[in-house]
């Protein structure tokens, strides 16, 4: 019995902690301490979300309309010059058109597989190289007699125009080749007369099959080689 505590042994009431001793009211934060409307609590350790201000999203916005301006300019840009190209082209292939040497009659002044400019502006004159339509294909020689022009050629290849001969420098050799029309011949009206400067192969105005080469049927006259680049020059 005498083991268990005496009555007197328990603590005394005093000894409880004392009401004052719990958190003030005044401890707590006042209500001008809370925290700003934008600021948000951290969650977790991850930072607080910022709510854009009004400046911010004006700027944004002012933004995305300068882009969308700019993608604006440069549509309205790239179509121009697409406009432009296509004039370009059209203006080209209508003023200079470029057509291949297909055929050797031309040597040695045009090479096979060379590529010339031909130009529609400008009038046609004797010694002109020109390019026709003849049959669905393209022909190019050279103008030797204009209309109304009579037209004649000599056993070794003198060609004379209204009984004058004419000056031939591009020629290599003068033959008179294979001719079945009859000569002298009056290039008739709206026409022109061909040959090519290869005299032994062209064929040309001397062969009626051929004949003279309509006026409308010209596609040009020769202005400029492009290729091969190594020959890049004037057509004469």
């Amino acid at each position: 019995m005498s083991e268990y505590p005496e009555v007197g042994d328990q603590p005394e009431i005093g000894d409880q902690p004392e009401v004052g001793d719990q958190l003030e009211v005044s401890d707590r934060p006042e209500v001008g301490e809370l925290p700003e409307k934008n600021a948000k609590p951290e969650v977790g350790g991850q930072p607080a979300i910022m709510r854009p201000t009004v400046e911010q999203l004006q700027e944004i916005i002012a933004r995305n309309e300068r882009k969308a301006e700019a993608r604006k300019a440069i549509k309205v840009a790239v179509g121009t010059l697409l406009v432009f190209a296509a004039i370009a082209v059209l203006s080209s292939t209508l003023l200079l058109p470029v057509y291949e040497v297909r055929q050797g009659s031309m040597a040695p002044t045009l090479l096979e597989g060379e590529l010339i400019v031909f130009s529609t502006i400008g009038e046609i004159r004797r010694g002109d190289i020109i390019a026709f339509h003849f049959n669905n294909q393209v022909l190019i020689k050279r103008v030797i007699a204009m209309e109304g022009e009579w037209v004649d050629i000599t056993e070794d290849g003198t060609v004379l125009v209204n009984n004058e001969p004419i000056d031939e420098p591009y020629l290599d050799s003068s033959y008179l080749g294979e001719c079945d029309i009859e000569l002298p011949y009056l290039v008739p009206l709206q026409r022109y007369f061909v040959m090519g400067d290869n005299r032994l192969t062209s064929l040309d105005s001397r062969f009626a099959s051929i004949g003279t080469a309509r006026k409308d049927m010209v596609a040009g006259k020769a202005l400029l080689r492009v290729w091969p680049l190594m020959r890049v020059s004037l057509v004469k």
